[in-house]
Parts: structure tokens; C-alpha cells; sequence
């Protein structure tokens, strides 16, 4: 009888209960992660460094053996499996070329090792070469590639597979911006034509913006939400999704809940809108609105400014909300000096509430 092989189409994949501690006493890295990756799905993983994304790639391509839980591709269980049984390609962030090999060799060396006839491997390495502009370069060596095209050699290599599922543990930070832009597009480009089931691993939040069909936020092992990128940074669930998503955090500033349900500031100021009618006793709450729903006005709560960025499009004010920090992100704010007082329309339609214990979103 033969066994069981990992489904042909881009299968979907599941971890239940999945742990990794690197040493017996030291931090659990994940803690009992449960988490499904739909299939033919870009996701996402994000998170602060630290949190298990890396070991979580790890251990969906075999690379790394979990301490406790189970991971299925498909309907197969391949939590036991060797690498070569899982039917997954890895891109990793140092490229990991041979390089002694040009990139033709380097482009059909997973297929020789699987034994693949030599006309057919190199029928397929000059129709990846083609896809990914790699013809021109066959001949040299990693070492006389740019960044940019070692990249594109890493990720020829993955595809040449025909792989059903592509993991990448932060291709594109090693990249300069404008290359980052143009590998980000080229990797969109790629899904779409693959139907791939893509795991991606980054701590870049344009990244996940732009990438992600759904983003996995994970925090100390666990996941703290999972969602679509807009609904990430439109509605976090929490302060520690908050801060991380979105190009500039979200501003998080400490108030506190009157018996009569307003909110007010650790100098007194007075917010302009009510806590819901959720919040039904006094209690320290966190207030959450974005750098670019700020607005300077004529009246509203009073600020003080720190600094000011001009980045051409648009400006940064760093200011000071009852001793707070407070970024102001816009295109058309009035010039401000460091120094002024300034006032600060807050809109309530776009304003989020935090619990002041737990961190989770209350509004």
C-alpha cells in the first residue's frame, strides 16, 4: 500500500495546538497555536520580532520539529514527514544560493536531486528564467548578481517545483525601497498565476498591506487576530495590533471614563465624544485614532509640538497630548513651529476604545 501524498492542488493547512521551546526551562516561542491557512490564499504572518513567525515557517516546511501539536497540508498529516514529503518551496531571506553554481544550475538543483530527466529540467529552468527575467543571467554566479536578481534566483528556484505551497521568510528585506516595490508587484504577479497556497513571513506592514489576501497577527506564540489588511487597520482588536499595523501606529493615549461616560484626558481636557454605552462603570481606558485622522484646528484638545517632518506628500507633527505622544500625519496642515501650542480635532467616527487592563478593543 502506498502512502498518502500531500494534495496536488494548492491545499490548505492547518496547525493545532502547535508548541517550540529551543531549551527545556527557557520561553515557549509558540504556545498552542491554532491557526488554518485557506487554500490558494496569500496569508500573511506579521508580528514583532520574536513572536514565532520564522519558527512557525519552520516547522510547515519540515525544517524544524515542534515540541507538542500537529500541521496537515491538506488532509495530510505531515507533522513527522521529512522536507522532501511536504511538497513546499522556501524562499529564504539570505537567498541561500550555491554559490559556486551558476543560476542555471542553481535554478535546476532541487529537480536533479528529485531526479527530473536533464531535458525536462532544463525545459522548465528556461520557462522560470523567462517568467522572471532570468535568461540574461544564467551563466553567472550569485556572486556577480545584484540583490535584486539573487532574489529572483531564490524565488525561481522555489517555483521551478511547481510547488502547491511557496512559504517566503522575509524575501524583500534585504532590498532597497524601490526594489522592495517592484519584488512586491512581481510577487502578487506570481501568486495570481500559480494559485499557490503562499505563507509569507515579514515585519513589514506595507508588505502586508499590499501582499496579503488575509493577515495572521501573532504575539508571543499566540494569535492576536486575523483578518483582511483593511479590516486589520481600520478596527484592531487590540493595542498590541494597533501599534504594529499600519504604516505609522496607531496613537494610543490613556483616558479615563467618568461616572457620566465622558472621557477625559490626565490633564483634564475633555474629549469631545463619549465612551458607549458598553462602558458601563469608571475605569482607565486606551484611546486609539490614527496620525492621519488628526486634523489641526481652530479649537480642540490642546497640544504641544515636538517636531515636524516634511516628507514632501504629506507632514508628521510629533506632539504632546497631556504629556502623551501624539503623531499628526497630513497633506494639508498649516505650517506649525516646534514649540506652539496647537489645538487638535479629534473625529469620533474613527476614534477606537481600549481596555486600559486587558488591551482589547472595546469600541
Amino acid at each position: 500500500m502506498t502512502r498518502s501524498t500531500v494534495d496536488s492542488a494548492a491545499p490548505a493547512i492547518r496547525v493545532s495546538g502547535l508548541s517550540r521551546r529551543y531549551s527545556k526551562h527557557g520561553p515557549a516561542i509558540l504556545d498552542g497555536l491554532e491557526v488554518e491557512f485557506p487554500a490558494g490564499q496569500f496569508s500573511v504572518i506579521l508580528g514583532p520580532s520574536g513572536c514565532g513567525k520564522s519558527t512557525l515557517l519552520r516547522l510547515v516546511a519540515g525544517l524544524d520539529k515542534p515540541d507538542a501539536g500537529s500541521i496537515h497540508i491538506g488532509s495530510v498529516d505531515v507533522t513527522r514527514r521529512p522536507p522532501n514529503e511536504r511538497q513546499c518551496a522556501m524562499v529564504f531571506q539570505n537567498y541561500a544560493l550555491y554559490p559556486h553554481m551558476t543560476v542555471e544550475d542553481n535554478l535546476g538543483y532541487g529537480l536533479k536531486l528529485s531526479g527530473v530527466g536533464r531535458e525536462e529540467r532544463l525545459a522548465r529552468v528556461q520557462a522560470i528564467a523567462s517568467t522572471l527575467g532570468l535568461h540574461a543571467l544564467l551563466a553567472r554566479k550569485p556572486g556577480q548578481l545584484s540583490g535584486g536578481q539573487r532574489q529572483r534566483v531564490a524565488i525561481g528556484r522555489a517555483l521551478v517545483r511547481n510547488p502547491p505551497v511557496l512559504l517566503f521568510d522575509e524575501p524583500l528585506c534585504n532590498l532597497d525601497s524601490g526594489l522592495r516595490q517592484e519584488m512586491r508587484a512581481e510577487l502578487r504577479r506570481i501568486h495570481q498565476d500559480t494559485g499557490a497556497t503562499v505563507l509569507y513571513v515579514t515585519h513589514d506592514q506595507t508588505e502586508a498591506m499590499t501582499l496579503a489576501d488575509r493577515v495572521v497577527v501573532l504575539n508571543k506564540g499566540r494569535v492576536e487576530q486575523i483578518d483582511t489588511p483593511h479590516a486589520l487597520y481600520k478596527r484592531p482588536g487590540s493595542t498590541v495590533v494597533a501599534r504594529f499595523f499600519g504604516a505609522t501606529p496607531m496613537n494610543l493615549i490613556e483616558v479615563a471614563c467618568s461616572p457620566e461616560g465622558l472621557l477625559i484626558l490626565g490633564d483634564g481636557q475633555v474629549l469631545p465624544f463619549r465612551s458607549p454605552a458598553t462602558v458601563t462603570t469608571p475605569r482607565p481606558l486606551v484611546l486609539g485614532v490614527r496620525a492621519e485622522h488628526l486634523k489641526v484646528a481652530a479649537t480642540g484638545v490642546v497640544a504641544t509640538v515636538n517636531a515636524v517632518e516634511d516628507l514632501g506628500s504629506h507632514r508628521v507633527i510629533h506632539c504632546r497630548v497631556a504629556g502623551q505622544p501624539v503623531l499628526v500625519s497630513h497633506s494639508d496642515s498649516p505650517t506649525v513651529h516646534v514649540g506652539a501650542t496647537i489645538s487638535l480635532w479629534f473625529p469620533a467616527d474613527e476614534a477606537l476604545l481600549f481596555d486600559g487592563a486587558s488591551g482589547q478593543r472595546i469600541s
